[in-house]
Order: structure tokens, then sequence, then C-alpha cells
């Protein structure tokens, strides 16, 4: 009886490990940005932002992007300039950083904020002395000027995916 259960609490355990381990990732590209938007996405792996600090002037847009998370992810900043919202899986917002706005904002991911997801906004000074109007946005599809071209993909993390396999195999050769 004490082997039995031992055995299906070893099975739970790996399983457990081996389905964790096929979290997918999200990953953003930007190519040929003319509106100067900086794209912050989750490193899934790692339970990070990434890049976890950018540096960027009055006037530029951060968009917070991220799409197929296994874990519900959001950005909220220290300050309360910004906020995605309610953690989720899928999540596309921007938000632009008027002019005066120029400061350190540091953000966190509510869920995961005691496992040290956070990061860091650093807004220089504009260096063109034109007013713009800040913009908050939850977006929830691709912009259709063409300024910008994104591209998302979900992919499994390559290194994570052979141990599950190890793992599933082992565990159903063991309980033959």
């Amino acid at each position: 009886m004490i082997k039995s259960l031992n055995t299906k609490i070893l099975v739970a355990f790996m399983l457990g490990i081996s389905f964790l381990s096929l979290q997918a990732s999200s990953t953003a590209v930007v190519t040929d940005t003319q509106d100067d938007t900086v794209i912050i996405t989750v490193d899934s792996t790692n339970l990070r932002f990434s890049p976890s600090e950018v540096v960027i002037n009055e006037g530029q847009t951060v968009r917070f992007f991220w799409s197929g998370e296994f874990l519900d992810h959001n950005a909220v900043a220290s300050s309360g300039i910004f906020t995605t919202g309610n953690p989720q899986t899928e999540m596309d917002y921007a938000f632009t950083f008027d002019k005066g706005t120029n400061d350190t904002y540091d953000f966190i991911c509510e869920p995961h904020e005691t496992l040290n997801m956070i990061g860091r906004i650093i807004v220089n000074p504009s260096e063109d002395n034109t007013d713009t109007n800040g913009t908050d946005t939850n977006e929830t599809s691709e912009p259709s000027d063409g300024n910008k071209l994104v591209e998302s993909t979900n992919s499994l993390n390559g290194i994570a995916v052979v141990p599950a396999l190890l793992i599933i195999t082992l565990v159903s050769r063991y309980l033959r």
C-alpha cells in the first residue's frame, strides 16, 4: 500500500514538472517602426519582463504585449501612471509618455511580484519642444497604418521539452 502511494506521488510530481516545462513563451519583434514604440514582453521561463529596463524619451510609447502565456501577467506602475489592468494570458496595451513625464517608473507583475517580476522605464526629457497629448490605449488588434510590423510567435522552450519527454518516458516504463 505504501509503495503504491509513493508511486502515485512520484508520478504526480513528475507529470507536474513535465507540464510546467512545456509552458509556452511569447516573443514580439518590431521592425522598421516610425512611431518610436518600445515593446515589453514576458519571459515565461524566468518570470521576467523582457527587457526588464527600457530607456525612452518623452513622447515615445511603451507597448506591453504577450500572447499565449500559461500564467496570467500584468504590468502596474508603482506611481499609478499606467496599468495594463487585470492579469491576463493575452495582453496588448500601449502607453505614451507625454511631454513633462520625464522620470523613472518602476512597474510590477502583481501575481509574480514576490518572484521579483519587476521592470523599469526611464523617461528622458524630449529633445523637441512640440507638445504632445498622451494616450492610454488598450489595443485588441494590429494598427492598419502600416508603420510597424509586429510578429508574435508562440514557441515551446526547446531546452525543457527534452527533459519533459524523458520524464514522461521513464514514468510510463516505471508503471508497466
